[in-house]
């Protein structure tokens, strides 16, 4: 089963080319999209397009930095003179000493700094091309290894506070009729010590008729605190929040819609809280919530 990927990761390596010894580099961290920024050798610019395209095809999202560059191989191994080049300087240094008979000769150093003299053997286009490509694409699996390793590692911190916050509702669930009928006894014996003499003294009504009344009001009280809906679908948030994560690949839009579902259902929970232990409960789960929250930002 695949994990999420992480899109926090690092990967590099040198490598061979017919230009001499190179070395890439990636580097990414989370964002919204994919943020590419290239940084390559004037010498490997023109494959930057080939390069995006890689790039674009692996990663999904992410800010993602690449380091292109080249140490060019010794000259001395690798260049040789132009005969040509070298015949055409002779001619014109005699034509200078016929016209100018002082004229100092020229330097080792002053004809091999000539330009045309010294020449480069053929480069071969394809064989660079390859050389960078291949290494890209070794460099793009190592990324994606790291990414992953990461990934696996925040969804193992996210299934484990879904494990928190369903130990939460479910200690929830099984005190809420508790909870709920100490409340309506708080709330009844409130409302006879405030309420009972003055509404039968001035309604005229009988003890029973107010106790009728009361009980009444302390339903309709109950029914407008009931949480059992915010319950339920906490539950079914979190259910869903472990078949995403189980299902892994670029998950992370996903569940960051689910935070805000999760958040929605806790901010509710609170609000109607008629106990000290279901505020603390909606605490405790807000902050799970911006828990997994953080972690997702970082998720493909």
């Amino acid at each position: 089963m695949p994990a999420p990927v992480s899109m926090t990761g690092f990967a590099g390596a040198a490598f061979t080319t017919p230009l001499g010894q190179a070395s890439i580099e990636l580097r990414s961290v989370n964002s919204r999209y994919l943020d590419l920024t290239l940084k390559i050798a004037d010498d490997l610019r023109a494959f930057e397009p080939q390069i995006r395209e890689r790039i674009a095809g692996r990663l999904a999202r992410g800010k993602v930095e690449c380091r292109l560059g080249v140490q060019h191989a010794a000259g001395a191994e690798s260049n040789r003179l132009n005969p040509a080049a070298l015949a055409g300087l002779q001619r014109l240094g005699g034509l200078v000493r016929q016209a100018l008979p002082e004229a100092a000769p020229l330097s080792v150093a002053d004809v091999l700094g000539w330009p045309g003299v010294l020449e480069s053997p053929p480069l071969d286009p394809e064989a660079l091309r390859a050389a960078v490509l291949t290494a890209l694409e070794a460099v793009l699996d190592r990324l994606q290894e790291s990414r992953a390793r990461e990934g696996s590692a925040i969804a193992d911190g996210l299934r484990s506070r879904c494990d928190a916050i369903s130990a939460i509702v479910g200690n929830l669930r099984d005190r809420l009729p508790e909870l709920r009928a100490a409340v309506e006894r708080k709330l009844t014996e409130r409302l006879n010590q405030a309420l009972g003499a003055p509404l039968a003294a001035a309604a005229s009504l009988t003890r029973e008729e107010v106790a009728e009344r009361i009980r009444q009001e302390v339903t309709l009280y109950g029914l407008r605190a009931d949480v059992d809906e915010e319950l339920s679908r906490l539950a079914t948030h979190v259910a869903e929040v472990r078949r995403v994560v189980d299902a892994g690949g670029a998950v992370g839009r996903r569940l960051d819609f689910l935070m805000q579902e999760l958040n929605r259902e806790a901010n509710t929970l609170g609000s109607k809280a008629t106990a000290i232990d279901l505020a603390q409960s909606a605490i405790e789960l807000k902050l799970l919530i911006e828990q997994m929250r953080e972690q997702i930002q970082n998720l493909e």
